[in-house]
């Protein structure tokens, strides 16, 4: 009777745990390996997704959506998330995918290196991208700290949390935005990394493996301020979270990529899925969970709620992804490699 009793609560817990591994993620990277998504097979054949994890919130929403179209019809999904870099080295690596998201354009990269991806998947009018956001602070339901700008988070007293960069890409798209506006937009380097470094070793106390769990960090009452995504705030208010957020004057474009894998044994799908993604129902799904639209039309229309920031600017005017990777974020050369590095913070992958 014991042996019987361990065993059902055995699969009782088990099946608790598929439950909590099938709910929406709310990070560019949640965990070392892939999780699973809603999974379902279609007659006219099943589409991989490999994604980061931030938007499977609304990608439970495309697929559908998709399935519900003519191209869509009769299409199943098998869909995968986890941290960005960490599914883009899976698919590299041999994970079967049709369509891969990511959070950085340097994971779709390393895929168009391996073959995987044609080099002109970015040559379309959205320039590759499904999906834009903005670099935000999070903070406290009322202000309390009242902040509003980068200033502000070198305040006495003071306490902000972002992910480790050599663990979470979305804590690069945060230092970027935190250097490019101490720079202005990279015209002063030093002025810029004068700021992460004191950023970083005078504010930021604790630096979580990825955006989730720093997020989570916060929403548990640590910090002041988390440095993150425009979409993660919205998407914690949407969850209930006791939360406001600020989008700074000065701050940096997310631009999210998608692409076709050439190895799909269903690429017409694939193709067709990554339109429907980029057409007005799927750019409203995107919109619905606080992602930037990258078709205007639909952004137009909801301009109320994606004012653009007066300083906005891209990772481009600091120079494009590789340039930025090799001068920052370098193992051996990287300048806030060296700061993390000084600080004992942990630069291994």
């Amino acid at each position: 009777m014991k042996n019987r009793m361990s065993i059902v609560l055995g699969l009782l817990f088990g099946a608790l745990a598929l439950v909590v591994a099938g709910c929406g993620g709310s990070s560019d990277s949640s965990s070392s390996t892939g999780g699973a998504g809603a999974s379902s097979s279609g007659s006219k054949g099943t589409l991989s997704l490999v994604a980061y994890s931030t938007p499977q919130v609304a990608y439970d929403l495309i697929e559908p959506g998709f399935q519900k179209t003519a191209a869509g019809a009769g299409i199943g999904f098998k869909s995968s998330y986890g941290a960005s870099g960490d599914q883009s080295r899976a698919v590299a690596a041999g994970q079967a995918a049709d369509v891969v998201a990511f959070s950085l354009e340097p994971d779709m990269t390393r895929l168009v290196r391996a073959g995987l991806v044609a080099d002109d998947w970015n040559r379309n009018a959205t320039r590759g991208f499904v999906t834009n956001s903005v670099v935000a602070f999070v903070v406290r339901r009322g202000n309390p700290k009242n902040i509003k700008t980068w200033a502000d988070l070198l305040k006495p007293g003071v306490q902000v949390l972002t992910p480790n960069p050599f663990s979470s890409g979305g804590a690069r798209w945060n230092l970027m935005a935190a250097y490019g506006q101490a720079a202005n937009a990279g015209g002063d380097p030093a002025a810029g990394l004068a700021y992460v470094k004191e950023l970083l070793t005078k504010h930021v106390k604790v630096q979580d493996r990825s955006g989730r769990e720093s997020l989570q960090n916060f929403l548990s009452g640590n910090g002041d301020v988390s440095i993150s995504y425009e979409n993660e705030a919205i998407t914690a208010q949407r969850r209930g979270s006791k939360v406001d957020y600020v989008v700074p004057p000065d701050t940096l474009l997310i631009q999210n990529p998608i692409a076709v894998v050439r190895t799909s044994k269903n690429a017409t799908a694939a193709r067709a899925f990554v339109d429907y993604a980029l057409s007005p129902p799927g750019q409203r799904d995107f919109a619905s969970w606080g992602y930037r639209p990258v078709d205007q039309t639909v952004l137009d229309a909801d301009k109320a709620r994606f004012p653009t920031p007066s300083g906005l600017f891209t990772i481009d005017q600091l120079g494009g992804w590789s340039k930025v990777n090799a001068a920052f974020f370098d193992p051996d050369r990287g300048s806030i490699t060296k700061i993390e590095q000084d600080a004992g913070v942990s630069t291994s992958k």
